[in-house]
């Protein structure tokens, strides 16, 4: 059977760890060959070697693929092997059992949901076997199989088996791993791998197959909770395609779901799929194409979930790392933390406890050295979609990297939650309806969100108009950014996470204000798309971007203030265009260019839009 062939997407990970000399890659090697997943003529390929050496054959050989592991009969890499056993896929992670290679266990056992313990019936347990026990206990494993080997060597006898099983038993519990089932079994021979032998009829539990098989029900991801990581967004015939792979639970046409980190729902109306079919839903493993009853914006690394039972949000999580960077990760350092599709860009605020993976001690320091786990917490500009580790790995796991070189992985332990929501409120309809007051001031309220860089003439611009509709006894307001965070947003920073809570509380504000007949004229940078996609979301059909265009040279000579100086010397934090983002409108609906127009001008195309495409249109 070729196995090489075969994708990794669904198969469930077990990491194999035991000492150097109790018969773990011989576990492996003979449960491959059980269960027919040996790929095709390697077991030909290994006995003509073996033929040729002059040396007697080995089932652990089927995993030696370095000529170093054949001499010095050890393995020294961390080795996937994939196999099928009743329907089921696994990929074995096989780490290294001696005590030269012991942190290197640590690249493989990161990307397991269970682990198995080989342990020498004769030799018991050792101080190799419970370092691996707890490393994988460190790392977030819960549920283990120990497998009891060379039984042959003590004749299969139960009272040897028992006294292991109980030592073995205490000592997991003890360090709060699970044993999920303890095997006794002769591999070498194959015996209560994947058969039942006659020479143990004294032990009437699970053959190791059984004992996995049973791993991959309790932990399906079809029963977990809805989490579809958005891989990429398409435009076709007018609909926006949402597309990614479903890593837990199941959506189906027309269910409600949310959207993170934006928080907001929409229904499924679509399973699009080449050719035409008619999908009405989906589940944990499959890569699906939506359509929503809404036009939400979605892009790359958002979540879409239950509305129930969200991930949570935070600009804070507490994360045990792995670093496998050669260079030491200290206090402030800034890493990429990629979570499914998503990727944030997060500081090390604090490094609370740091574990030599050698000896398993606890040491205090500011500094994360080579092959080291260390407890630490992690501080985004942005919300963090996540989940618990323990509640669900899928988005409780993330990868520490810097571009496509990976430094190190991570498993989220806790986090401010951001996501809590008000309960138990029922929304009170307005005795004037928004129709009404349209047919009354002979307009309908709306939004003219003016963005554009410091300096590029948004507040001027804001003002002007205010005083030339206000003349026209039209209902006008002008929000400005500095007004606002004066009162309102008193309480907000200018890390990018309080830009987007200041563009949000304007939005909801706005909204309020364009509901009652208002015409609100919004002059805030808002710097990201993504903040004004989610003021247009909260605003709706009545929100119009306009694009107050000068770029940093010119706004950085109309600066009486000084700001972009103070911003170049660093004397001012978070700065838009200076040492914070600036992201452009793509597709404003009017674009105002300060350079080459004088304000009278600018407010004059402004008046023009706005009396062709607002106040010229019907009310009714």
């Amino acid at each position: 059977m070729d196995m090489k062939n075969q994708s990794n997407q669904s198969a469930f990970p077990i990491v194999v760890v035991g000492h150097i000399d109790h018969g773990k890659s011989t576990v492996i090697g003979r449960l491959l060959y059980e269960t027919d997943s040996l790929p095709t003529g390697k077991l030909e390929e290994i006995q003509k070697s073996c033929a040729k050496r002059k040396s007697p054959f080995e089932w652990s050989f089927v995993l030696d693929s370095l000529q170093i592991e054949r001499d010095q009969a050890i393995t020294v890499d961390t080795t996937q092997i994939w196999f099928n056993a009743d329907g089921n896929r696994y990929v074995i992670i096989d780490a290294p059992g001696h005590e030269e290679f012991l942190r290197n266990m640590i690249t493989g056992a990161a990307r397991a949901e269970a682990g198995i313990i080989v342990v020498d019936v004769a030799e018991g347990i050792c101080e190799q076997t419970r370092k691996h026990a707890y490393l994988l206990q460190l790392i977030g494993i819960n549920d283990v199989i120990v497998v009891i080997n060379k039984m042959d060597s003590v004749n299969y006898n139960q009272h040897s088996f028992d006294k292991i099983e109980i030592d073995i038993k205490a000592y997991l519990s003890k360090i709060g791993l699970n044993t999920v089932s303890t095997i006794p079994v002769s591999a070498i021979d194959g015996e209560n791998l994947n058969t039942k032998t006659k020479k143990m009829n004294w032990y009437t539990g699970q053959m190791l197959t059984e004992a996995l098989n049973g791993l991959v029900i309790n932990k399906t991801t079809r029963t977990m909770q809805l989490r579809l990581p958005v891989q990429d967004v398409y435009r076709h015939l007018q609909k926006r395609i949402i597309v990614g792979k479903i890593e837990s639970g199941s959506l189906s046409l027309t269910e409600t779901v949310r959207v993170l980190p934006s928080n907001r729902e929409a229904k499924i109306t679509g399973f699009i799929e080449w050719p035409v079919k008619s999908k009405k839903n989906g589940v944990a493993d499959e890569s699906v194409a939506i359509t929503l009853d809404k036009d939400l914006f979605v892009e790359r690394g958002h979540i879409i979930s239950t509305t129930t039972s969200p991930p949570k949000l935070s600009n804070t999580i507490s994360v045990r790392l792995f670093w496998l960077g050669s260079e030491a990760l200290s206090t402030g350092d800034q890493i990429e933390l990629r979570i499914t599709t998503a990727v944030y860009d997060v500081i090390v605020e604090s490094i609370i406890t740091v574990i030599d993976t050698s000896d398993i001690s606890e040491i205090q320091s500011d500094q994360i050295k080579h092959n080291m786990i260390a407890d630490v917490v992690l501080r985004c500009r942005k919300k963090i979609v996540y989940d618990l580790f323990k509640d669900n790995s899928k988005l409780g796991r993330g990868v520490i990297t810097d571009g496509y070189r990976i430094l190190g992985g991570c498993i989220i332990n806790s986090g401010k939650n951001l996501t809590i929501t008000s309960k138990n409120l029922t929304k009170v309809p307005q005795s004037v309806g928004i129709q009404e007051r349209a047919n009354v001031n002979g307009y309908k309220g709306c939004v003219l969100w003016m963005c554009g860089l410091s300096g590029s003439g948004k507040s001027t611009l804001a003002m002007l108009l205010q005083r030339d509709l206000f003349a026209r006894g039209i209902n006008v307001y002008a929000l400005d950014g500095d007004n606002i965070r004066s009162g309102l947003n008193r309480d907000l920073g200018f890390t990018e996470a309080e830009r987007n809570e200041n563009i949000r509380r304007v939005a909801e504000v706005a909204k309020l204000f364009c509901d009652s007949g208002t015409i609100i004229i919004s002059a805030f940078i808002a710097p990201t798309i993504e903040s004004r996609e989610q003021a247009r979301e909260i605003i709706g059909n009545n929100f119009y971007e306009i694009y107050i265009n000068a770029d940093i040279q010119t706004c950085e000579a109309r600066d009486n203030k000084g700001l972009y100086a103070k911003a170049k010397e660093g004397k001012i934090r978070d700065f838009t265009g200076i040492s914070a983002p600036w992201e452009p409108p793509i597709n404003p609906d009017l674009e105002i260019n300060t350079m080459q127009e004088t304000p009278k001008e600018s407010l004059e195309r402004i008046i023009e839009y706005l009396n062709q495409k607002i106040l010229s249109q019907k009310v009714i």
